[in-house]
């Protein structure tokens, strides 16, 4: 059984964390779970995942819960009349592959009316990797996330920097949260199967 499992989060909504968890399930060849998705059209994450690399049905699996407002977990999950309970989510178990986990949004957003994914993650007990994107204001949304995860006791396996690159940002970001950085994944305006499949080896510096 593979016990290589990571927490896929960013600084915030439209980063590029799908971007990034279909690299890593690619390059890994990881299985992926969203285990809460908000919002479904055009298509879930899950189903982006599955279009934009090559891996089999069987490395994708089921949703614990599909909403269909794309908002934050508790406000969408409100508007069914439904609550989760993180207690709820557990782990699956006796995977042959590692496992590749999205959240939603950030580390912040909530799930319900009294946790986090903060939360969840400390339920876990599993490394995150951070998803930065640049824009104005987003040295300070990363360091916040960053920061955020180190007070929780939550442990982080890096910084991954994806579409324009800005090396003064990163650098600024590295030094000052003392986060290893894991690479950059430049914007790619056609993804491709294969383009996706060799991201990991040509961007990426990783090890388990």
């Amino acid at each position: 059984m593979s016990q290589s499992s990571i927490f896929v989060t960013g600084i915030g909504t439209g980063v590029g964390k799908t971007l990034v968890s279909a690299v890593l399930c690619s390059g890994l060849q990881a299985i992926y779970w969203k285990p809460i998705q908000a919002g479904t059209e055009p298509q879930t994450d899950t189903q982006w995942v599955q279009r934009h690399t090559a891996l089999p049905s069987a490395f994708f699996l089921p949703e614990y819960k599909i909403l269909q407002a794309p908002m934050s977990p508790h406000a969408a999950a409100a508007a069914e009349g439904v609550e989760i309970q993180i207690s709820e989510l557990v782990l699956p178990q006796a995977l042959m592959h590692p496992l590749v986990i999205e959240g939603a949004g950030g580390v912040l957003v909530p799930i319900n009316n009294q946790q986090v994914y903060a939360d969840l993650l400390i339920q876990w007990k599993i490394p995150v990797v951070v998803v930065v994107q640049h824009y104005l204001g987003s040295i300070n949304h990363s360091l916040m996330t960053l920061e955020t995860l180190a007070n929780r006791h939550i442990p982080v396996k890096g910084i991954i920097f994806n579409g324009q690159e800005n090396i003064s940002s990163e650098q600024v970001i590295e030094s000052y949260s003392g986060v290893k950085r894991l690479g950059h994944i430049p914007f790619c305006e056609h993804l491709t199967q294969a383009w996706i499949s060799g991201a990991l080896k040509k961007y990426l510096s990783w090890e388990w």
